[in-house]
Parts: C-alpha cells; structure tokens; sequence
C-alpha cells in the first residue's frame, strides 16, 4: 500500500480542521442566533403586555371584576370591552395570543372563546405579586415565548390581575432559516477557501522542497553532512544568485573570512571576480586568497528544468605549488650543474691531453685562462657588483640557463647587497619564477635577448627589479590575474607567466610583508618587475 504524501496529508489535516472549525463556529453562531430570537420575542411580548395593562379601561374592569368577584359567562365576556382591546391588540402585533385574567386567572380575553371564564393553565401568582416574568412555557395553544406583566387597579400599586402575550414557536424562530442558508453559504465559501489556501500550501511546499517527503529530506541532510563533513576539501553551496547556503568547515578555515552563510564570494574578499564566473558558468582554476593559492572548481545543479545553483569544491594548492616552483629552481641549478660538470670535463679533458702531449706549458697557459676568467663559458654579466655568495651562486646557474636560451643575464651596475640572505628558499622561488619568466619574454621577443637585475637590500629587507627584453604585457591585461580571467592559450601562459607562478609569489612575498608588482608593462622595451621581501636578510 503507498503511503501517502505528506504534503497531501497536510491538505487533508488542513481541510477537515478548517471544516472542523467551520462546523463548530456554525452550530455556536446557530445557537445564539436562536437565543437572540427568544430573548427578542420575550421582550416584543413584555412591551405589548406592558402597553395593554397600562390600558385605563383594562385596568379599571379587570379591578372592578376581581373586586365584585363576579363570574360573567362566555358570552358576555366575548362581547366585551376586555376582549375586544386585547383582540384589536393580537391583531395589531401578530402575537399568538394576548390573554387578560383577573386576580383569580379567570380569563377574560381569549383568542379561542370557548376558552373565555376559565381559569389559565400557567402560573399566574408572580403577576399577582406585581413581577413581571418572561418566559417559554406550553399552554393551551401550545409551546411559546410569552411575557407576563401585572394588572394594577386604578390609582393603586395593588395587583388585580395580569396581562399574557405570547409568540409561538413558528413565528419565534421564522428567520432562522434565512439565516441558517445564509450561514451554510459563508460556511461553504470558508471550506473553499481554506482548501483553496491548503493547495496552493501544498504546491508552494512540493516547489520548494522540490517535491521530497520529510524523511527524505531528513535522510538527505545526514547524508550532506557526512559527506561535506568527511572530505578533505572545502565546499560550498551556492544558490543561482551567488550566495552561499551550505559549506563545510574546511570551506569556512581555507577562506577564513568570517561568517559565510548567506554572503557571496566577493563579500568574502575572494580576488577573482568569482561571482560573475561562477554565474555565467566558467570554470576558474585558481585563486590567490590571504597568503594561500586556492584551487576552485564548480559544477552547475539542476533538478529538471529547475537551476539550484552551483557547487564548488576547494582545494589549497599552496604547499604543492610552492613545492613546484622550487622543485622548478632545484631543477633549472641541477641542468646548469650538469652542463658545467660537462664544460668542466671537456676543459680537463683538452688540459689532459696537453700535458700528455708534453705541452706543459700550453696546458698551465689553459688552467691560468680558466682560473681568471671562470669555469663558465659565458659567466654572469656584472658578477662583480654581486658579493652575496647565495645570489651570486644562484644567478650565475641561472645565467647558464639563459645562455643556452640565447639570453645573456646581467647584473646592473646600481646592484648593492650589504647583508646576507637568511631566507635562501623563499628568495629562490620568488627570483628564479621571474627570471624563468623573464627568459621566456625575452626569447619571445627580438635580439638582442638580455635580462637585467638590480638588487638592493635595506636592513633586513630585499629589493629587486627584473627587466627584460621581450614584447611587455599587452595593455589591459592583469598578469596576476586567473586564467579564466586573461584567456587560456599558451602564449599568454608563457610570456610573462599568466597563471600560478607569479599569483604564488605575490602571495609569498606579501606572507613576508612584501610584494611583487608591475613597475613597467613595457610594451615596445619589455616589462619590469618589482620585488620587496622584508625579513629574508640579515
């Protein structure tokens, strides 16, 4: 058997309440409906009753009968005064019927006159002790709402008889009906109403819970959790319009921008431009976000035609990016190690074979040559203004990389270093990235193909500027942007390292207190690049 739905279930709950209550309001408005009619006839009767006892004639006969003690018979009575004022006065209200009797409750007006000198058949002793009484009693002409009120004798206070108007049943309660259709009518229009609410409930419940049942969406949120919970990465929940609904706490500690929920990624301080990425469905590949390289891939989540937005998943990337960058700087010292070992051995090679030759002296002529000039075929350029063994060390492998590229790297003759560098790794990130960077520019661009350094240092700060000979950086274009932001070819990758490197070491110098910037595009004589590094020397 299915078990039914529980927004169905809701609509049934909330109908038979409304239908429920309905019911309820209808019955207590019916009953006090009936108890204002009864209580407004009584009182139309108390106010006719009123009228015809004040009557001076009615008084004045009914005081005279009940004094002689007289007995007229039916007939007389009939034809009476007393009979035809109460008559007239039964005639002019519509009451059923309006009864005088003397002090005995002998009746002198009767609408049946055949009932005329007998006495009544309710209670009269109230009336004889001047109280005036309403009341639903059942009498001769059965079941009415009738009013009692005292007959006084002329110019006196005492009672001599009593005056009884009554309204039957029928006539009581003959707008009930009216009202009782007119109540079913609004009852009816309420029930419609209350299903009409309930449905459009129930549909605007299916739209947003997107048609799944409690323990479903119960099941679903367990799920989530242990599932957003239990991964390394971070991840974020984002509606169509770019805010964030769900993230985990690895989310929460790699952006480390407070509060998340309910705020966009820009809000968030994120330096990508992500929110209009994100909208327009491109797929952005990294992002340099406090100190870290963050690594952002999202997939667009749809429920049939319905668009729910956007998850994204987060990976930092720093460590391993950092881990590149100098495996690249241990890899570009190893390849020009290995050439000067081969340089090396050539030049021990040719010196060998001088001395096996017995040409002594051309051989000492070829190791003085190599002591004073170096082991390099093509040495640093300005070596000399450079007396920091790291750097000196560092830039001269560089160079033979450079060389071997075409491009001759040279130190400018401004190159001041005091001190010592004390941080050897991070300086080699941040400078071998540039140079590599740097080469790449300048073999793209026309001979002749040359690098120039300046270095400075200041107490225990690192200045550096790296010039070089390439085309520059096309206008308009943010070299430390994202590649989603400046396009994806290959050249905009390799000229001036469009992507991870140079975001890596912004975010390495600025973790220092520092920063690489852009002094110069150089878009006829080739870029500049500035870098302070506070910290890394002593």
């Amino acid at each position: 058997m299915d078990i039914i739905r529980f927004a169905t279930r809701i609509l049934v709950i909330q109908v038979a309440t409304v239908a429920l209550v309905v019911a309820i309001c209808t019955g207590i408005f019916a009953v006090l409906m009936m108890d204002q009619m009864k209580t407004e006839a009584e009182h139309t009767a108390l106010s006719i009753g009123r009228s015809v006892a004040s009557n001076p004639q009615i008084r004045e006969e009914v005081a005279l009968d009940t004094q002689t003690g007289a007995s007229p018979s039916a007939e007389e009575l009939a034809n009476g005064d007393i009979q035809a004022i109460a008559q007239a006065a039964n005639e002019r209200t519509g009451a059923l019927f309006v009864v005088v009797t003397d002090g005995l409750g002998i009746r002198l007006s009767h609408p049946d006159e055949e009932r005329l000198g007998e006495q009544v058949s309710t209670s009269f002793e109230a009336a004889m002790r001047g109280e005036e009484t309403m009341a639903w009693e059942t009498g001769t002409l059965g079941a009415s709402a009738r009013a009692k009120v005292p007959i006084f004798a002329p110019d006196s206070n005492i009672p001599v008889g009593e005056v009884s108007v009554g309204f039957e049943r029928d006539s009581v309660y003959s707008r009930l009906p009216m009202f009782l259709a007119a109540l079913a009518l609004i009852s009816v229009l309420g029930i419609l109403i209350g299903v009409g609410v309930a449905m459009g409930m129930r549909r605007r419940w299916e739209r947003v819970t997107l048609g799944l049942q409690p323990e479903e969406l119960v099941t679903l949120v367990q799920n989530q959790t242990a599932v957003i919970d239990g991964i390394d990465e971070g991840v974020l929940a984002l509606s169509p319009n770019g805010t964030i609904g769900v993230h985990n706490e690895q989310a929460q500690s790699m952006i480390d921008a407070g509060p998340m929920s309910g705020r966009t990624l820009k809000e968030l301080g994120l330096d990508l431009g992500l929110d209009g990425v994100v909208l327009h469905g491109q797929h952005p590949e990294t992002v340099a976000h406090n100190g870290r390289i963050l690594y952002l891939d999202f997939h667009p989540v749809r429920r049939g035609d319905q668009d729910l937005g956007y998850v994204v998943t987060i990976r930092d990337r720093t460590d391993i990016i950092e881990l590149s960058e100098r495996l690249d700087s241990v890899r570009t010292m190893t390849h020009a190690l290995r050439a000067q070992r081969h340089e090396f051995a050539n030049r021990i090679h040719t010196a060998t074979g001088l001395i096996d030759a017995g040409r002594v002296h051309d051989a000492a002529e070829f190791l003085g040559d190599i002591s004073r000039n170096g082991g390099q075929s093509h040495p640093l350029i300005g070596s000399a203004h450079l007396n920091e063994a790291f750097l000196s060390s560092f830039l001269s492998t560089a160079s033979i990389s450079a060389s071997e590229k075409g491009v001759s790297l040279r130190i400018n003759s401004d190159t001041l270093i005091l001190g010592t560098v004390k941080e050897p790794e991070d300086v080699a990130t941040i400078l071998g990235n540039l140079i590599n960077n740097a080469i790449d520019a300048a073999v793209s661009g026309e001979a002749p193909r040359w690098i120039d350094l300046t270095l400075m240092d200041d107490a225990d700060t690192l200045v550096i500027s790296v010039a070089d000979s390439g085309p520059g950086i096309p206008e308009g274009v943010d070299v430390f942007a994202t590649a989603s932001q400046i396009g994806d070819s290959e050249d905009n990758e390799r000229t001036h390292g469009h992507g991870i490197g140079l975001k890596l070491c912004r975010a390495l110098a600025r973790s220092h207190g520092g920063d690489v910037w852009v002094i110069d595009q150089g878009t006829e004589d080739g870029a500049v690049f500035g870098v302070k590094l506070p910290g890394v020397m002593e």
